[in-house]
């Protein structure tokens, strides 16, 4: 789930940046700082925005930067147990299948992909099902669950399951079939109701 948090920090502006606007040297200070990280609170932090540096600044002694207090904005990713959430597949592998969700990828593994025999053809980059000859491949879009989250500790960029074996679950075109086949299936209940009235 995407949201947008508001954060309180204190920044140190270099010694070499004095001159420059404030609000531009303490929206770069922010963005090295924040852009890119994985946090346990947070989630994935994927932009600042909203920046607003204290024009009045702290100076400690042995260091000839200044330190101003910055209130800001940060856009965040953070998945939760349970959602459901569309993606692309990026890559295909014998174990299973990356799926681009937000701004990380994560396992869809081929025990959670359908309730088939899943073989791997390495050539064509193809995850293709025994029985129901069902294809899943880079680029094709589909709706899983997310079932396990780990964002780990700092530096570590998190891990994430899906699943896809769950009805209306799995690649967008094997859905849009099986909402097909459940209305043919509700139409044909309600005729045999309204013949046996």
């Amino acid at each position: 789930m995407f949201k947008l948090t508001k954060l309180e920090d204190t920044i140190r502006i270099p010694p070499e940046t004095f001159g420059t606007p404030l609000e531009t040297v303490g929206h770069q200070q922010v963005r090295a700082k924040y852009e890119g990280i994985v946090n346990e609170e947070l989630g994935y932090v994927v932009a600042v925005t909203k920046v607003k540096v204290s024009p009045v600044g702290k100076i400690i002694p042995g260091d000839g930067a200044t330190y101003h207090k910055v209130t800001f904005s940060v856009l965040t990713f953070y998945p939760k147990i349970q959602e459901v959430v569309e993606g692309e597949v990026v890559e295909i592998a014998d174990f299973g299948a990356f799926v681009r969700i937000g701004p990380v990828d994560a396992l869809l593994h081929v025990s959670q992909l359908m309730d088939d025999f899943i073989s791997y053809d390495e050539k064509q980059g193809v995850l293709l099902g025994k029985e129901t000859k069902r294809k899943l491949t880079n680029g094709d879009q589909v709706r899983v669950r997310i079932t396990a989250v780990s964002l780990g500790k700092a530096g570590s960029t998190g891990k994430i399951g899906v699943t896809a074996r769950q009805p209306f679950l799995g690649k967008l075109e094997w859905i849009k079939q099986e909402v097909k086949k459940a209305g043919e299936e509700e139409k044909k209940t309600s005729e045999k109701t309204e013949k046996s009235d």
